[in-house]
């Protein structure tokens, strides 16, 4: 069942998949995405988050189950053929979690023009869509700059203008924050939501907790054993200790204080830090830096 109650634009039947010579990474998932939903995909570093995505968008194929979308099966033979392949291919944008992955081109410029002109886009369309891709990211200064000479955040949303200049109804996002420092986050979230607004459908893979709120109104959990275990909205997901302590997104951490020990629930993010008064007047620390990526 989709989210939504409309359209179905992914449906996901016991899908099962490992990697070479590997155990497997997903293990007998389903699940269904619904037309202009924005659903969150979380787990444990290792969990599948990536290699679901990578599934959604006809990346890598499931060793069994099956892929839809739109009803059609997501397939090596039909993303070959005409007309699905190029129309799925232009429908549907994959944001990488290393922009530097996704951006090869010499210019901004470049980046956004090769798209379109792989799918035999006329020149004055290929240059409209350009302009107003730039302008809708806030990106045009950035026009004839090389990629490589660019902030993470300005890569980032390069590589998401490369995406929407082929004006994609479903955007596919692998840790779309990560690396971000705090202005870069915000605004790239606010670039999301407008997009949501727009009847784009999101779906993210992400670890980090905080950001469910403002990602997604629906929430998949995935186990360590790479099982699909919940589906959620954020507040409910976020209110469930259990079920985060037993996927391991957060941890139970013990913390002395004087005679007295307590523990408490933590997140597993890069890294956080909180002071505790040890009675001398001084304070003291305990960073737990978790996270990572999966393959």
């Amino acid at each position: 069942m989709s989210g939504t109650g409309g359209e179905t634009v992914f449906a996901v039947a016991d899908a099962r998949f490992a990697y070479p010579s590997q155990a497997p990474c997903l293990d007998g998932v389903s699940f269904a995405v619904g037309r202009g939903e924005r659903l969150a995909l979380v787990g444990a570093n290792g969990s599948g988050k990536s290699t679901l995505l990578h599934l959604l968008d006809g990346l890598y194929f499931p060793a069994s189950g099956a892929v839809s979308y739109l009803g059609q099966p997501l397939t090596e033979a039909a993303l070959e053929a005409a007309p699905f392949g190029p129309r799925f291919r232009a429908d549907v944008g994959f944001l990488f979690q290393n922009s530097d992955a996704q951006l090869f081109c010499p210019t901004v410029e470049d980046e956004l023009a090769f798209g379109p002109l792989q799918m035999g886009w006329r020149q004055d369309e290929v240059e409209r869509r350009i302009a107003d891709t730039l302008a809708l990211l806030d990106i045009a200064k950035l026009r004839a700059r090389a990629p490589a000479s660019l902030s993470a955040g300005e890569k980032k949303r390069v590589a998401l203008a490369s995406l929407l200049v082929l004006a994609p109804s479903v955007l596919l996002l692998d840790e779309p924050t990560g690396g971000l420092d705090p202005r870069s986050q915000s605004l790239l979230l606010e670039i999301l939501d407008g997009l949501h607004v727009r009847g784009i459908t999101l779906v993210t893979a992400t670890h980090d907790l905080t950001l469910l709120p403002h990602l997604a109104d629906r929430v998949l959990v995935l186990s360590e054993e790479h099982r699909l275990v919940a589906d959620g909205t954020p507040d409910n997901v976020l209110a469930d200790t259990g079920l985060l302590l037993a996927v391991n997104l957060i941890h139970a951490h013990a913390h002395r204080h004087g005679r007295l020990v307590h523990s408490h629930p933590h997140q597993h993010v890069v890294a956080h830090e909180h002071t505790h008064d040890d009675g001398s007047g001084h304070t003291h620390g305990d960073p737990d830096d978790g996270g990572g990526s999966e393959p």
